[in-house]
């Protein structure tokens, strides 16, 4: 059986796979990668086109029916999470990076009176140093670089979050097919746990391939963004990670942002 596994092209997810699609721990899967931004992972998750792959944990929402979601694999950050910058002034218009991203509901549920519009994650900073928009919702590595062009910090997501729930900020999740199997799932979340592990073992090799998808972050940084997604509740969710996906994803729904819905943890 081949597999079509998606990730984002960012170094988190990269440091994550890299045991798994270099061929360092054992799988009884032809693995076919494909690699692409979290939104048209999440897209083509809505469509079931993927056997594995990395989504928004708002995108679980919509995709719930297709999907088992497995304990491993997540990112979250306890008490830091995507970050709204500006340069200072009325905040009326703000850059958010997709329908489905998980920082865009955090955002709305944050500040729902703020009218958002989607840019494509690489080009928010753009959008707010030009004066398109007035702030802008950062995730992967600009949430470490911003301070360097000048913007502020005019809300961290995960601190906001924190203060709320007293749970972690649920970014992101693995999941897998729900057709392929119970069996099948299992064998495919080992196989993940294994690369987790593989990578956190061999930390310079996994860091040495994550940089070929950091956008110009040089290793310390590279290792600094690593950190703050790979951790702990990349290894297992656990309770407060559990509790935090449910919360977020209730809270949605309570305010009209996401249909109701129940998941299946693995």
């Amino acid at each position: 059986m081949e597999l079509l596994i998606g990730h984002s092209p960012d170094p988190d997810d990269a440091y994550m796979f890299y045991a798994l699609t270099a061929g360092k721990v054992n799988f009884p899967f032809k693995i076919k990668e494909f690699l692409v931004d979290i939104e048209t992972l999440n897209k083509l998750a809505l469509h079931g086109r993927l056997d594995v792959t990395a989504i928004s944990t708002h995108a679980l929402a919509y995709v719930a029916d297709k999907y088992y979601v497995l304990r491993v694999g997540a990112s979250m950050g306890l008490k830091y999470g995507p970050v709204v910058v500006g340069k200072g002034g009325k905040i009326e218009l703000v850059a958010v990076p997709g329908t489905y991203a998980t920082a865009t509901l955090l955002f709305k549920l944050a500040m729902p009176n703020v009218k958002t519009v989607e840019v494509p994650f690489d080009r928010i900073m753009d959008a707010v140093i030009s004066g398109a928009v007035d702030a802008g919702v950062l995730i992967h590595e600009g949430q470490i670089t911003y301070e360097r062009y000048g913007l502020r910090n005019i809300m961290d997501l995960g601190e906001w979050w924190y203060e709320q729930t007293r749970l972690p900020t649920p970014l992101g999740l693995d999941v897998v097919k729900s057709s392929l199997g119970m069996s099948n799932v299992k064998l495919i979340k080992d196989a993940l746990l294994e690369s987790l592990k593989y990578a956190i073992q061999h930390r310079e090799e996994a860091l040495e391939y994550a940089m070929r998808f950091s956008r110009g972050l040089n290793m310390s940084d590279t290792g600094r963004f690593v950190d703050m997604y790979v951790n702990n509740y990349t290894i297992d969710i656990g309770n407060d990670g559990e509790k935090a996906i449910r919360a977020l994803l209730q809270w949605g729904h309570e305010r009209g942002l996401t249909p109701e819905v129940n998941f299946i943890l693995v």
